[in-house]
């Protein structure tokens, strides 16, 4: 076969137009509406396309277009507010240097590693919900003015296209991305080439090269491994998101976490912080501390523990899934060269993968090694914190499980990102221009009142409109594809109703989620999409992964209800879910479902979207809706409860939505005033706005990473380096005195003043006197833990106070520590009591077989 040559012809724009090009390879552009606007304007040259891509735009313009483009003066003075709209925001001084960063942090580096990014659909490199969390992550960053930097893989065939056959069965293909029609470019070295670095797989060197995506002042750095440098067997690690098998995983994961950071360090980046999102990231720490001890001469575990002192880990799933777990012989086959070069054995790397260090059929928990690595913690909504204090508890097994130092900060979404073009010219009008820069701040919300019911309606109308529209275009499509008859094709052009209540489902078909519960008691269903007086439809997108089975066979269901007579043209399934539909969606949709079977809904975000352009959400009382509903924003589907029976758990709440639907939710939306607006439910949406917007935004969210855990994190790492790790070097011995010791401190008896009962507002004195072996009083910390005990003699909302006056018994080291506790209400009240180490002046009780408790 002949070889082929492949290059490319790009369009070269006139000086006029140069500005273009930057603001294409940025990707604000698809939060800044003018920009979106200009290129859309820009697009009406070409044939209608569902898919907007400036950069694949751009670069093919004709010179005849161009030169029409030049004729255009309206066009041109839209370009203008454009670039100073966009310089505007580059320059503006943000709220990182105002409120948190000081002068004293200047220069501090972030940096936030995820497998996977969602910023726009035409940049594939995400799967669902951790991606595009990932996304408005940097979005947020970069409105917050944080000096964060991202660091993700790069998919040449992304996650997968996915594609229906004639018996609704899902199948996958796998186009290969051109980086000449995406916004990114190759990161350059000093002199102008390519930037390269290499890890080791196995006993191979791998090379690869990293590609700059600009987020609005942060960038994000994709590596690839599709380079001619590697053996083809390399060049793959890098083909596709979750693809492969372990090794392919591992592979990944090696090169996410070691390259990435290496790659970092190659690019003049010396991250303070690094936050692992998701366990897929936590090489990285691996790789921190190879680093530490070549560079700082540190021992491994002087290197561990000041990685952990400035890392920081968000877990976003219970589901096993989502939290990967490998063979030990698998992670000692790739880290051997890592375990040789630094001249120790691999059994340290192994432990720090594992709950039970010494148990050695325990597989390598990636989940396991970020806690392990970390200084802090976090779930992604208040049940997620609990789920997750109990699914890691094991950790930390002398500490009570609301003191696992796992916090919580609930996931938002990047609001000015998913709210249409219609809802932000309506907040524009009545919130004022200003709200974009103060959407977290609830009072900017409460002008949402003062909306009249019809405008609101008006927009709600257009948006379903819209939608009705983009879905019709987007089934003939598929039925085109598919080789459909010309009845059949014409028959999509009428599917669907823009004047019905549409109810949306659009997620990741995983078990857990019950995308066909609606579908439990299916002549109820036609029954209510049979009413024409009252009509409601129902549209699904969502992808399963390419080797769930039972994924595939629920998206099978839907689309088999799809052709059933009575739901033909009211029950519809979009192929090939993406950002671009789910915007869509979001945007037209007046009721969201969602029913994922508690607590597995870790948190969940697409709900938040719909809620800030007026839609309702009705929800099992799982992830963010736990916080967010308060009776009048929405609808509970059930009360929180969980079931041991799966299928009674399944008949329970499919009732449930039935009964919502039937009694609440379709006679409110077509309750109408005299001139056919639905005031009770515009209230309720109103409501939803107000409360809902402010709190679930990812400028909150990532606020309070800054505040809570990235800005301590960097003063750490910064006082670390000024002490030449003096401070990492004594915590480290002293660990390994602790550990050689502990056994011999025991507590002898604890004398609370032999009072069983007290009159409110006396203190009560507590002594505890403690055999403390080798160690000084100084060394120690004792608390006393105290609070009302319930019938299990469990202790309800417990307070801590430390005795820190301690005098001396006998000669033998055993010493009294005394204090005393308030009684601050009344109630049957107990108290426990713990020892554990101080370590430079710090009470550490987060260090295993470190805590001692009265027995």
């Amino acid at each position: 076969m002949p070889k082929l040559h492949r290059y490319s012809v790009v369009a070269k724009l006139p000086e006029k137009l140069l500005p273009l090009r930057e603001i294409a390879a940025n990707l604000w552009w698809t939060w800044d509406q003018n920009a979106i606007n200009l290129f859309s304007r820009i697009a009406k040259l070409r044939p209608a396309s569902l898919r907007l891509n400036p950069v694949e735009l751009i670069n093919s313009l004709s010179t005849t277009e161009l030169e029409s483009l030049l004729r255009d003066n309206g066009l041109l003075a839209q370009l203008a507010e454009v670039v100073e709209r966009f310089n505007d925001y580059k320059h503006s001084r943000k709220w990182w240097n105002s409120s948190v960063g000081s002068e004293q942090m200047s220069g501090t580096s972030i940096a936030y590693f995820s497998l996977e990014f969602g910023l726009h659909e035409t940049l594939p490199v995400y799967s669902g919900g951790l991606g595009v969390l990932a996304g408005d992550h940097l979005k947020a960053a970069s409105d917050l003015g944080l000096p964060l930097v991202g660091v993700g893989l790069l998919y040449y065939e992304g996650y997968f296209a996915q594609y229906l056959n004639a018996e609704g069965w899902q199948q996958e293909s796998y186009p290969r991305i051109n980086p000449n029609r995406l916004p990114i470019s190759p990161a350059l070295a000093a002199d102008g080439s390519p930037l390269t670095c290499k890890v080791k797989i196995r006993e191979a060197d791998v090379y690869l090269r990293a590609w700059r995506v600009d987020v609005g002042c942060v960038p994000l750095y994709l590596l690839d491994t599709n380079i001619p440098e590697n053996e083809p067997q390399y060049r793959s690690i890098t083909a596709r998101l979750y693809g492969g098998d372990h090794h392919t995983r591992v592979q990944q994961e090696l090169v996410l976490g070691v390259g990435g950071l290496k790659m970092l360090n190659a690019l003049g980046f010396e991250p303070d912080v690094i936050h692992m999102n998701e366990g897929h990231s936590a090489f990285v720490a691996l790789e921190q501390i190879r680093k530490l001890m070549v560079e700082r001469d540190l021992s491994f575990e002087e290197a561990r523990l000041a990685t952990s002192t400035s890392s920081h880990f968000t877990t976003h799933t219970p589901v096993p899934a989502g939290n990967d777990v490998f063979p030990n012989e698998l992670v000692s086959e790739y880290f051997a060269p890592y375990a040789k070069e630094l001249g120790i054995k691999t059994d340290p790397l192994l432990r720090l993968g594992r709950i039970d260090e010494e148990n050695h059929g325990e597989p390598f928990s990636m989940t396991v090694l970020a806690l392990k690595t970390s200084n802090s913690a976090n779930g992604v909504s208040m049940l997620h914190e609990r789920v997750s204090t109990q699914l890691w508890q094991g950790l930390w097994p002398d500490l009570p499980r609301e003191e696992t130092p796992i916090a919580n900060v609930t996931n938002g979404i990047h609001t000015t990102s998913w709210t249409s073009r219609d809802m932000a010219e309506l907040y524009d009008r009545y919130l004022g221009p200003d709200w974009r820069e103060a959407v977290a701040n609830p009072e900017t919300w409460n002008a949402v009142n003062q909306i009249p019911d019809e405008e609101l309606w008006r927009i709600r109308c257009r948006s379903r409109s819209l939608l009705v529209q983009h879905c019709r275009e987007r089934v003939k499509k598929q039925l085109e594809r598919r080789g459909a008859g010309p009845i059949e094709i014409d028959h999509a052009g009428t599917i669907l109703n823009p004047e019905a209540l549409t109810i949306g489902f659009a997620r990741r078909f995983a078990a857990y989620k019950r995308a066909t519960l609606i579908l439990q008691d299916i002549d109820r269903l036609v029954r209510l999409l049979g009413d024409m007086d009252r009509p409601v439809q129902f549209i699904f997108a969502g992808k399963a992964h390419p080797a769930d089975q039972r994924g595939k066979e629920l998206i099978s269901s839907l689309v088999h209800a799809q052709h059933r007579p009575e739901l033909r043209g009211r029950f519809v399934f979009l192929e090939d879910y993406d950002m671009g539909i789910a915007r869509r969606l979001v945007h037209g949709v007046d009721v969201w479902l969602n029913n994922p079977r508690r607590p597995l809904e870790a948190c969940g975000t697409s709900g938040m979207k719909v809620a800030v352009n007026g839609g309702l959400n009705m929800s099992v009382l799982d992830g963010w809706w736990c916080e967010a509903f308060d009776g009048a924003n929405g609808w509970s589907i059930g009360q929180g409860e969980e079931y041991e029976s799966e299928s009674y758990h399944d008949q329970v709440e499919s009732r449930s939505i039935y009964d919502l639907l039937e009694r609440e939710v379709i006679p409110i939306f077509f309750d109408r005033n005299e001139v056919n607006v639905p005031v009770d439910w515009l209230r309720m949406a109103k409501h939803s706005i107000r409360t809902i917007a402010p709190q679930f935004s990812a400028t909150r969210m990532v606020s309070e990473y800054a505040k809570d855990f990235y800005d301590p994190a960097a003063r750490k790492h910064r006082s670390m380096v000024s002490c030449n790790f003096q401070d990492i070097r004594t915590a480290a011995r002293a660990v390994e005195r602790f550990e050689a010791g502990w056994q011999k401190l025991r507590i002898l008896g604890v004398d609370a003043d032999r009072v069983d009962e007290l009159p409110i507002g006396r203190d009560l004195p507590v002594t505890v006197r403690v055999q403390l072996g080798s160690f000084s009083p100084e060394e120690i910390a004792v608390e006393v833990r105290y609070g009302i005990i319930d019938i299990t003699d469990r202790m309800q909302e417990p307070k801590i106070t430390e005795l820190t006056n301690s005098q001396r018994i006998g000669d033998d080291g055993v010493y009294d520590f005394s204090g005393t506790i308030a009684t601050e209400r009344a109630g049957s009240f107990g108290l426990s009591v713990r020892v554990f180490p101080r370590i430079n002046g710090k009470a550490e009780r987060f260090l295993p077989r470190l805590v001692t408790w009265w027995e």
